[in-house]
């Protein structure tokens, strides 16, 4: 298949599932409501990062051999749902104590430490994800040429993506960072933190529970 007249087919198949819900939509919808745009961005970000690393992964074979290893399969998809559940239960204890989360102000250390903390959240739930290597051995050489380097377009490739997805999710973060006033309520935050807690948890609990 030719690279360039299979990009619009990659694209729009980029965009249907970027807009599937998942752990990674769940991530930012929540972040952008309790912290606004500025709160999603390091999110996105962090999800991306871990997305490129499946694709190079992907592209110099390594994907394919962990979706390949029942043992390394299964361990990454304990892992995965290990750090879904801790997410969940995280915003439960929050929603219980009623206290939310803190205000996006405050000082630049602990700004800081909320940057870092959210974009280490977003790489861990990507890399932790079994599917992610499954898709990526799935997808991406329907769209490589046969006869073409396979790792610097699955490289290219994964630009593209995250290029398409960091777009999508800034925008619905922003769409709904405009409402954040009325969902850093006290009452609405806490509601929130119990409705993303247990979505969290079901999809940890999917991720457990799924085969390939």
């Amino acid at each position: 298949m030719d690279l360039l007249a299979s990009l619009p087919a990659f694209v729009g198949a980029v965009l249907l599932i970027s807009a599937s819900p998942g752990p990674a939509m769940a991530l930012v919808l929540r972040r952008a409501a309790l912290r606004g745009l500025g709160g999603a961005v390091p999110t996105v970000l962090g999800l991306e990062l871990g997305l490129y690393a499946w694709a190079l992964l992907a592209g110099a074979g390594f994907a394919a051999l962990v979706a390949a290893s029942e043992v390394a399969y299964l361990v990454l998809r304990i892992v995965g749902a290990a750090v879904l559940l801790l997410l969940g239960i995280r915003a439960w204890r929050t929603a219980w104590r009623g206290s939310g989360v803190p205000d996006a102000t405050g000082t630049a250390a602990v700004d800081r430490r909320c940057w870092w903390r959210s974009f280490a959240e977003g790489v861990v739930v990507q890399l932790a994800n079994p599917k992610a290597a499954v898709f990526m051995i799935a997808f991406y050489p329907q769209f490589v040429p046969p006869d073409g380097p396979v790792f610097a377009t699955t490289a290219v490739l994964g630009l593209l993506q995250i290029t398409l997805e960091t777009g999508l999710y800034l925008a619905l973060a922003a769409g709904v960072a405009r409402a954040g006033a009325w969902f850093r309520r006290p009452r609405i935050r806490t509601w929130l933190e119990a409705v993303s807690g247990t979505v969290l948890v079901a999809l940890g609990l999917r991720v457990a529970v799924s085969g390939r």
